[in-house]
C-alpha cells in the first residue's frame, strides 16, 4: 500500500512553490491577455497554397514586433496584434503578396477593448459558478469534507495554470477559459473516482484510520488516474504538435489535466483527512456547560 498522506507536507510544498511563483509573477508581470481581454485586431490571410509560417511572421515583424500567428490550415494564416493600424495591415497585404503572389486579405475583424472587459468580466463568472455547482453537487452526493476538498483542489488547478501562463508569459484568451471549465470538469471527475472508493471502503474499514484509509482508496485508483491522463496526454500533445489552429486551447489543457491528475492525488484526498481528523477532534470534544 502508497504511503501518500504521510508524504503531504512534500505535496502541498511542491504545489506551493509553483503557486507563489506565480502569484510574485502575476503581481509583478500580471498576466499576458489576448485580444479575446484587451482588444486589437485580427486579420486572416490566405496565401494560396503551402507557405512557410516564418515568412509571413517576419514580413508581420516589420511593422509590428507583439502580436500572435496561427497557421489556420495549409493555405491560411491568423494574425492577432493590438496595435496593428490600417495602414500597417494594408503594407502587410502588399508585401506578402509580393513573395505569395496568390495570397489575399480574407478577413479582418477589430474587437473594443470595451468588448474585452465584458468577455473577462463573463469568463470569471463562468469558474465562480461552476465551482458553485460542483460544492453543491459534490455535498449533495457524498458529505460537506469531500466537497470543501474538492474545491480547494479545483482553485489549486486553477492557480498552477495561471502560474504557469504568467511566468512563461503566455497569452490568456477565450480558449483559456474554455481550457479552464474543461479542465475543471476532468479534474472533478477524477477527485469523485478516489472519494468514490473511499465513501466504499469506508463500509469495511470503518475503525480504520483516515490516513490509512485514504492510503488504501488511493492505493486502489491511482493506476486509472495515471493511465487515464497519459492516454490524454498522448491525444493532446499530438493535437498540439499536427493541428496548430487550436493550440491555444491544447496548450493549456496540457498543463491543466496534468495539474488535475496532480491535485486528485496529491492535494484533495490529503486535504479530505485533515479535514476528517480536524472536525473528528471537534466531535469528541466535550461541550461546556
Amino acid at each position: 500500500m502508497y504511503k501518500i498522506i504521510e508524504k503531504t507536507k512534500i505535496w502541498f510544498i511542491i504545489s506551493l512553490i509553483i503557486i507563489v511563483a506565480g502569484l510574485a509573477s502575476m503581481a509583478t508581470r500580471g498576466l499576458e491577455y489576448g485580444l479575446d481581454f484587451k482588444g486589437g485586431t485580427v486579420v486572416q490571410l490566405s496565401i494560396g497554397k503551402d507557405f512557410n509560417k516564418e515568412d509571413i511572421d517576419n514580413i508581420v515583424k516589420k511593422y509590428d514586433k507583439d502580436f500572435q500567428s496561427n497557421k489556420v490550415n495549409n493555405t491560411s494564416i491568423e494574425i492577432k496584434s493590438a496595435n496593428l493600424t490600417n495602414d500597417a495591415i494594408s503594407s502587410i497585404v502588399k508585401d506578402v503578396k509580393a513573395k505569395y503572389p496568390d495570397s489575399s486579405l480574407t478577413s479582418q475583424e477589430n474587437i473594443g477593448a470595451a468588448i474585452g472587459k465584458e468577455t473577462r468580466n463573463k469568463a470569471i463568472q463562468a469558474v465562480i459558478l461552476a465551482t458553485i455547482a460542483i460544492l453543491i453537487y459534490v455535498s449533495v452526493r457524498f458529505e460537506f469534507n469531500f466537497a470543501l476538498a474538492a474545491i480547494i483542489s479545483l482553485i489549486h488547478d486553477i492557480f498552477v495554470m495561471l502560474a504557469v501562463y504568467s511566468i512563461f508569459r503566455i497569452p490568456v484568451d477565450s480558449s483559456f477559459i474554455a481550457a479552464i471549465l474543461t479542465v475543471i470538469g476532468y479534474s472533478i471527475n477524477d477527485t469523485i473516482v478516489v472519494f468514490d472508493r473511499i465513501r466504499e471502503n469506508q463500509k469495511y474499514m470503518r475503525r480504520v484510520d483516515p490516513t490509512e484509509l485514504a492510503n488504501a482508496s488511493l492505493t486502489q485508483t491511482i493506476a486509472r488516474s495515471i493511465n487515464t491522463v497519459l492516454t490524454v496526454i498522448i491525444t493532446l500533445v499530438a493535437v498540439y504538435v499536427y493541428v496548430p489552429s487550436i493550440r491555444n486551447f491544447s496548450e493549456p489543457l496540457l498543463v491543466g489535466i496534468i495539474a488535475g491528475c496532480y491535485s486528485s492525488i496529491f492535494i484533495a484526498t490529503p486535504f479530505w483527512v485533515i479535514l476528517k481528523k480536524h472536525l473528528g477532534k471537534k466531535k469528541l470534544q466535550p461541550s461546556r456547560q
